[in-house]
């Protein structure tokens, strides 16, 4: 494709989460054109993967893409085999990985079809057009229904021998804690990530019904979310301030091993989890260095994500746009 042909074109990015379907439009410097959102059908693969095809033709046929759609990046919160372009393993979406998405979507839109890992995905976006943006060897970590990472060495994004690498949210944290989604006990995931938070944090009003999410907690007609409680907390609720420091303390207990093993030069920390910003970046960094080899951590810089919850849907279509070059 040349550079001009490549200019033309447009690509679509799906980032499909474990609760919200996220879809872009997005140019090739990484500028969305237009978006949709729609909740994840979570109880039928197959109503799931008709979503993703709607989703996509619509993209395709859309007024603003004129035609010019060459390619469909998605990210999916699992493991994808690089081989068989197949989904392998997906603990919150386990019945998606009967379907082959690759072959499927592309078949059903006339347009080549690239899958990865969300994390892989919203990794790439924020390499590309984010906060990593000129950086070599970075460690993205995305915060939400669950927790993965994006390992990036030496500029390029790194999958392993089969395309698994960045398993970060399936670290043993408490060898004595919960089951976890995947079967093990005690991963990072059943701590820190938005569903656990609010585990957490109920299993603590239980205990102690002064703080200010008791209103939310007694109420049936609503959940309330992590992002609840980072609300909570910027209001200065001393429990949800609490809850938000342990999380900290836990996710730099899990980052100090990574920045000891890896010696990245930045950490970027992304998903919902992180719309509570200082909250949640301020105790990562302190339980980070005081855990981690000095000289490793001094070396590395731990930052906010720039695109937010658009990174994975940037992302993918970066990576449609890449391999079509």
């Amino acid at each position: 494709m040349t550079t001009s042909q490549t200019s033309e074109s447009v690509f679509i990015g799906i980032d499909l989460g474990g609760t919200t379907l996220k879809a872009a439009l997005v140019s090739p410097t990484g500028e969305i054109i237009c978006e949709t959102r729609i909740e994840t059908e979570l109880r039928n693969p197959e109503a799931l993967f008709k979503q993703v095809i709607e989703t996509a033709l619509s993209l395709r046929d859309d007024k603003n893409a004129g035609g010019r759609v060459a390619g469909i990046g998605i990210g999916i919160p699992g493991l994808v085999n690089r081989k068989t372009n197949r989904i392998e393993v997906m603990p919150n979406l386990p019945a998606l990985s009967e379907i082959d998405i690759t072959s499927e979507l592309s078949s059903q839109t006339g347009l080549p079809v690239i899958l990865d890992n969300d994390a892989n995905a919203a990794a790439y976006g924020e390499l590309q057009v984010g906060a990593a943006r000129g950086q070599k060897e970075v460690f993205f970590i995305t915060l939400g229904t669950g927790i993965g990472a994006g390992l990036i060495i030496n500029g390029q994004i790194y999958r392993g021998a089969a395309g698994f690498a960045g398993e970060f949210g399936h670290m043993t944290i408490d060898p004595e804690g919960i089951e976890c989604a995947c079967g093990n006990i005690g991963c990072l995931e059943t701590i820190a990530s938005g569903p656990n938070i609010v585990r957490r944090t109920r299993e603590r009003l239980y205990r102690d019904r002064t703080s200010s999410l008791s209103r939310l907690a007694i109420p049936r007609d609503r959940e309330f979310t992590a992002e609840d409680i980072a609300h909570a907390a910027r209001e200065g609720d001393e429990m949800a301030q609490v809850m938000m420091e342990r999380t900290g303390m836990f996710l730099g207990i899990a980052l100090a091993a990574v920045i000891n093993l890896l010696n990245v030069e930045m950490v970027v920390m992304g998903g919902g989890v992180m719309d509570a910003g200082d909250l949640i970046l301020k105790p990562t960094i302190k339980e980070t260095r005081r855990r981690a080899f000095p000289p490793s951590f001094n070396s590395c810089e731990i930052v906010i994500a720039n695109l937010g919850a658009t990174a994975g849907m940037i992302g993918a279509a970066l990576m449609a746009r890449d391999q079509a070059n």
